[in-house]
């Protein structure tokens, strides 16, 4: 299959990778050439072919792909070889016009690329190019992904990634292109940036369907990033969704209602944040899960700060609001606002919820009068799909608007 960076695919799965093939990575109906290399041709025929990086260049970012430039045939064979002849898998983008290496490439280490079209008839055309890779870089960008390998998710679960320092504006449409998501089922999603460009999310129109499987790459390793920085690693993981639980926080009823597959399961009094302190009313997403922890607010808060020992506490937002177990104030759960925002359940309810849910869960609040802040948390699910759409830096196809 072809490499799309958006994630529309036609085939059933948003972008897939090919395994690594013996000596080449055969890709039925693409092209692609080298300019500057050697060109040989079975026939004439109407075939123009030329690839990137140009033959012999030096010093090239590790993160290279093989870019094409082709017309009167489709690319039916990519080899790239390392100079001790290592084959190096890969595949070729949807739109055909590079082809993409499997991994990111090793430093200061000489490659030969060769490229073979076909016209519907049988005519060929090859094209081969050779090029140098860069040292390691002076800077670079630090990147996170906020998802690990064989876990399993809530069904709103995106795929966030994380840059140090931001991304400029200039510089997101060429990163978010090396930022691959597969999904089986397919559910073709749309990558979006928050304002800062620290943290970009992958999300589908909806929540993703139980059973999912989510393969993403993050092939940022050596990619130029803007400033003179370059991605420092690439990220990858494949995880799985779980089944569909969902909280639901009324503060008009002070009451949280959890159902799984659309059936009520659990119901829990609350206390939310008081006057001075008030909760958010948002979508929202558990981010992480402590069993035990210290709430301490004496850096932020000084004099008029606590520290207090909490239990199965699940965060929501980075400002610091939990859903977690609050004994000193189950007399207020259920009828008035106590908490410094949280959501506060009794223990025994914490607990249940800390059994039973999932990092990747919806949470929602409402009522607060409170809005809560896009970014303050994983927050893609607080927008329209029409709002989400406008924070890719690259053009969405239609299918997915």
């Amino acid at each position: 299959m072809a490499l799309s960076g958006c994630g529309d695919k036609k085939s059933g799965t948003t972008a897939a990778w090919a395994s690594p093939d013996a000596s080449s990575s055969a890709l039925p109906g693409a092209s692609s050439s080298a300019s500057g290399g050697s060109i040989t041709e079975s026939a004439d025929a109407p075939i123009t072919l030329s690839v990137t990086p140009a033959a012999g260049k030096k010093d090239v970012p590790v993160s290279a792909e093989i870019g094409v430039s082709l017309t009167g045939a489709k690319v039916t064979a990519v080899s790239l070889k390392d100079s001790a002849g290592k084959v190096v898998g890969g595949e070729l983008r949807d739109d055909g016009t590079s082809w993409v290496p499997a991994s990111t490439l090793k430093a200061k280490t000489a490659y030969a690329a060769t490229v073979t079209a076909t016209t519907s008839s049988g005519l060929t055309k090859t094209a081969t190019t050779t090029f140098t890779t860069m040292g390691a870089p002076a800077k670079k960008t630090g990147t996170g992904l906020y998802l690990f390998d064989n876990r399993t998710y809530g069904v709103a679960m995106p795929v966030v990634v994380e840059f140090s320092p931001g991304i400029k504006k200039a510089d997101r449409a060429a990163v978010e292109k090396r930022m691959f998501v597969e999904t089986s089922p397919a559910q073709p999603g749309v990558w979006s940036w928050t304002s800062s460009g620290t943290q970009a999310y992958y999300r589908a129109k909806e929540h993703w369907q139980t059973g999912t499987t989510l393969k993403v790459r993050i092939a940022v390793g050596g990619l130029p990033t803007g400033g003179g920085r370059y991605g420092d690693r690439d990220r990858g993981a494949t995880a799985k969704i779980g089944r569909d639980l969902e909280m639901k926080v009324d503060n008009a009823t002070k009451k949280m209602t959890v159902t799984q597959d659309g059936k009520v399961v659990r119901t829990a009094l609350v206390s939310l944040g008081r006057k001075s302190k008030p909760s958010v009313s948002g979508n929202m997403v558990v981010m992480d899960k402590l069993a035990d922890t210290v709430f301490d607010t004496t850096d932020t808060d000084g004099a008029a700060g606590y520290q207090t020992k909490i239990q199965y506490a699940q965060r929501v937002t980075w400002s610091g609001q939990y859903v977690h177990s609050a004994p000193w104030s189950v007399g207020s759960q259920g009828r008035t606002n106590v908490s410094h925002g949280c959501v506060n359940v009794s223990p025994s309810n914490a607990k249940w919820l800390f059994d039973n849910t999932l990092i990747g869960d919806p949470i929602t609040v409402t009522g607060t009068g409170v809005k809560l802040a896009y970014g303050d948390g994983w927050t893609p699910w607080n927008v329209s799909w029409a709002e989400f759409l406008k924070g890719s830096a690259l053009p969405v196809p239609d299918s997915l608007k």
